[in-house]
């Protein structure tokens, strides 16, 4: 029987022609306290919840993607990745910053109608989050995210979400050290840590662009 190769998904590293392999990919629900209300969710500050996608929902820059399969209701969600270059368990608070290796833009594709049923039945999200092709991320930026900055989303030019980093109900750090007490975090992870208020629609046909200052603009575009 022959044996597949599989290649590690990558993603880029802005200023080189290095790649960053991906392992896996975490996301912190609702940690802007407006997008918590809007899903109809207390925002006080309660322990961060987590989901995954696989490693191979990764989507460069500039692809144009197949609408995806099972849904009429596709949402973004705008988001600070945070890419980790080393790991541990029960990582403090403090000792967070030292874990990551750079961040970039990223965009949480989520079949809202799928998770909606999920929600409902009171089953996993999985195939409401972590389908093919529902993580676009970046280019990387290495180094430290600021705490700060403006984020936002715009689908054919006009903005759906604009917010600040600073509006996190939990830190970068803090996000780091939670996650740890669930899984022992490696080099290669990948964290999506939350989107701010105005999460939407998208047709087939619209380009989605997603803004983080001080990062390199991601855009992708959905075929008719």
């Amino acid at each position: 029987m022959h044996i597949p190769h599989v290649t590690a998904p990558t993603v880029a590293i802005a200023g080189t022609s290095d790649r960053f392999p991906v392992r896996r990919i975490f996301c912190v629900g609702q940690n802007y306290a407006d997008h918590a209300r809007e899903m109809g969710s207390d925002p006080d500050r309660q322990e961060p919840f987590f989901f995954s996608k696989p490693a191979d929902a990764v989507v460069a820059n500039g692809t144009t993607l197949p609408f995806p399969l099972k849904t009429e209701d596709l949402h973004h969600e705008v988001e600070l990745v945070i890419a980790l270059g080393a790991g541990g368990k029960d990582i403090a608070v403090e000792d967070a910053a030292a874990t990551i290796f750079g961040a970039g833009v990223g965009i949480d594709l989520t079949r809202r109608d799928l998770q909606a049923a999920a929600k409902k039945a009171g089953r996993p999200w999985d195939m409401a989050k972590g389908f093919d092709r529902s993580a676009p991320v970046g280019a990387l930026t290495a180094g430290i995210p600021a705490a700060k900055g403006g984020i936002a989303l715009a689908v054919d030019g006009e903005t759906r979400q604009s917010g600040d980093l600073s509006m996190m109900i939990w830190s970068v750090p803090e996000i780091i050290a939670t996650l740890s007490t669930f899984v022992e975090l490696a080099p290669g992870d990948l964290i999506f840590s939350g989107t701010p208020a105005g999460v939407g629609p998208i047709q087939r046909g619209q380009t989605v662009r997603a803004t983080i200052d001080g990062f390199e603009t991601l855009e992708v575009t959905f075929a008719a």
